[in-house]
């Protein structure tokens, strides 16, 4: 830098430099006369390069100095090791400090120091050190820089390779270790093939990096789709887990290893910011496989909060399904609403088809079992299985549905192992059936032993195809009438006994109610619900008909017909009892008896006959009776009588709808043994019937 000269006024002198002090003259003032302001600055401004030159001339001794010092250290160790130097000196092309470096040849600050210092000089012999330094960094450190900056470059390009080929789906990896010729088979992503090209996208969630193929999530996401140009992309408001379930989605289709229940909500709001309708989707399917008892609630409360339409029925349809299991759980039946209650039970009966169905059963008082052990009964009592009723083995029960297209029958089912088909009752409640009492007789070789009578309750569920066995009775009963009213099962009598029992399902537990009038019915009865009642008939020495009210769990006798035949069943249907009785036609030639239909009117309280049929051939065998829609099924091992209630509203007298028996019988099931129980229970559409290969564990 050239040497500066400053002149202040117009008598200004150059300054002058003594011991390497910098003096500026200045021009005396006039007495009388103001200095000019910019006579000021100046001076200013020259005080202050005085000063800055001063400084560097400071710094500039005190490097050579140092200098001085390490020639002299360098020189002696090089006089102690015999005039070799100890170590090389750096190349002139080493790169140095900013403005010396050690051991540097200072030949301009030696040239310096023999000449006499001025201002002009010393400062410009600091200048030009600054500038010879900085010469000396640009043009030795200049091939220096440039390699640097190109490794640097490469070391960049080299790692933005080994992002693009060696992430791994949900772990973290380490960039340590990475290399450009990592194999596929080190990749984190477990559903991308090793056969498959190198990712060439890089995921950063949380924290976390994944690396992916555009062209997976492209297809199935918009987002990701509208953001193919970028190799780099932060995805922000979704958690790693459930990126992580939505990329399982994207390669395989489908969410096995990544998706939860606890996971589920997280997933869903992640599909919908990346815009991944499919994946929601396919979370909900995932998602009904899961579903339990135990989750069936929050499931449904998630499947509510992120409007996955799939999954609320998918939870509503378990529910129903499961109706008891969900009915004995306080924490998920008592968290629904009274609509989602009676939803799940009505499309309990909805879930498919009213079938009419049978059972093999057997009576208790079986001549070929308990010979002897009859009580003598009149014509006019409860009919009682003829001589020509089969044995029933006790495992060996099934269940037979009729196939309204194909007219025939089929099995279903089979009773459970330790279920007793003999002398047992039935009946069906939130379509579920179930199995009471029955009685087993220990047999040995020789001669009959002692009967065993029950206490056990089996159910079958229709709509998952399984048996389980519910709290057992309080008593054990045979010959008992089991019966469905307002959510409960009462358990009414049996042989010899007049106690009746309730069953709660919510609560799972037995009571007793209102027992039986004394002497009321000893073994022969029939029993009903309808309008929110219980009706009893019967009798062997008289006969009577009783109404159990539950609200006032009270008996009350009710107006009963004068006929004296014996009574097949009986069957309730709107606000009318029907009953049919049945003659054997002894004493008539030719003739093999009779069926009579007598109607009961519950709100009139008037008893009438309204329908008779006689077959013809041969004689009628004792039958039960169940109601489909406006038929009535008369079952037995022979045939089924169909007995159709008016249609077209047509009224008898009394207000009661015209009924007429069908001339034609329907196919009975084949090689049914023992007595036919038939009831109605609504099976799935596509309920395959076939024959059980083995029996049923409970």
């Amino acid at each position: 830098m050239p040497s500066i000269t400053r002149t202040s006024g117009e008598q200004g002198s150059p300054p002058r430099a003594h011991n390497g002090e910098t003096e500026v003259s200045r021009a005396p003032l006039e007495e009388g006369t103001a200095a000019k302001p910019c006579d000021m600055e100046e001076k200013k401004e020259n005080n202050k390069e005085e000063k800055e030159n001063e400084e560097k001339e400071r710094k500039g001794d005190m490097k050579k100095e140092k200098g001085k010092e390490e020639k002299e250290k360098e020189e002696k160790e090089k006089e102690e090791n015999g005039g070799e130097p100890s170590t090389p000196s750096p190349p002139p092309s080493a790169p140095c400090s900013l403005c010396f470096q050690a051991g540097s040849p200072l030949e301009p600050e030696a040239e310096a120091a023999s000449s006499p210092p001025s201002f002009s000089s010393s400062f410009s012999r600091s200048s030009s050190i600054v500038v010879q330094s900085q010469w000396e960094m640009h043009n030795n450190n200049s091939t220096t820089n440039s390699g640097s900056e190109e490794e640097e470059e490469e070391e960049r390009r080299r790692k933005r390779q080994v992002d693009r080929t060696d992430a791994r789906g949900g772990q973290e990896p380490s960039f340590s270790s990475s290399s450009p010729s990592s194999s596929p088979s080190q990749e984190f992503l477990p559903w991308v093939s090793p056969s498959s090209p190198p990712p060439d996208l890089v995921l950063e969630v949380c924290g976390r990096r994944l690396r992916v193929h555009k062209a997976a999530l492209a297809a199935e996401s918009d987002y990701f789709r509208a953001r193919a140009s970028r190799e780099v992309l932060r995805v922000s408001g979704v958690s790693f887990g459930a990126v992580r379930a939505l990329l399982e989605f994207a390669y395989t289709g489908r969410m096995v290893s990544s998706l939860g229940p606890e996971n589920l909500g997280e997933v869903a709001s992640g599909a919908r910011a990346l815009q991944m309708p499919s994946a929601l989707r396919c979370a909900a399917e995932e998602m009904q496989g899961q579903l339990r008892l135990d989750t069936c609630l929050p499931l449904l409360a998630l499947a509510k909060r992120h409007r996955l339409a799939p999954l609320r029925e998918a939870a509503y349809r378990f529910m129903s399904h499961h109706y008891l299991q969900v009915l004995r759980q306080p924490s998920v039946y008592g968290r629904l609403s009274g609509a989602e209650r009676e939803l799940i039970l009505r499309r309990r009966w909805e879930a498919g088809r009213p079938c009419l169905l049978a059972a093999e059963v057997s009576d208790a008082f079986e001549r070929a079992a308990l010979a002897g052990s009859r009580p003598p009964s009149r014509e006019s009592s409860r009919p009682q299985s003829p001589s020509s009723v089969m044995s029933l083995e006790e495992s060996g029960a099934l269940l037979h549905c009729y196939q309204e297209e194909a007219q025939e029958w089929r099995v279903l089912t089979q009773l459970p192992e330790e279920a007793r088909a003999k002398g047992c009752a039935m009946c069906v409640l939130y379509n579920y059936l179930f199995l009471a009492g029955g009685i087993a007789t220990t047999t040995t070789a020789t001669t009959p032993g002692p009967p065993k009578l029950s206490d056990k309750v089996f159910c079958y569920n229709p709509l998952t195809d399984t048996w389980s066995q519910v709290k057992p009775m309080g008593q054990p009963r045979s010959q008992l009438k089991l019966l469905a009213l307002d959510g409960c099962l009462y358990a009414i009598g049996g042989e010899c006994l007049f106690t009746v029992e309730k069953y709660d399902p919510r609560a799972d537990r037995w009571s007793p109610v209102a027992p039986l009038p004394k002497g009321a019915f000893a073994v022969a009865h029939e029993a009903t619900t309808c309008n929110g009642e219980i009706y009893v008939s019967g009798g062997s020495l008289f006969y009577r008909l009783l109404k159990y009210d539950p609200k006032r769990d009270e008996w009350q006798e009710c107006p009963y017909n004068a006929s004296r035949r014996r009574s097949a069943d009986m069957v309730a249907y709107k606000s009318c009892i029907y009953r049919f009785d049945v003659s054997s036609g002894r004493g008539e030639a030719g003739q093999a008896g009779a069926v009579e239909v007598f109607r009961y009117n519950t709100v009139a309280k008037h008893w009438g006959q309204c329908a008779s049929w006689r077959p013809s051939g041969s004689p009628l065998q004792p039958f039960r009776c169940a109601a489909l829609a406006n038929t009535i099924y008369c079952v037995n091992r022979t045939g089924v009588l169909r007995f159709h209630l008016a249609q077209d509203g047509q009224l008898e007298a009394d207000g009661s709808l015209k009924g007429t028996f069908d001339p034609e019988l329907l196919k009975a099931p084949l090689d049914a043994k023992g007595l036919l129980l038939p009831f109605v229970l609504t099976l799935p559409e596509k309920e395959k019937m076939a024959e059980p290969e083995s029996p049923l564990t409970l």
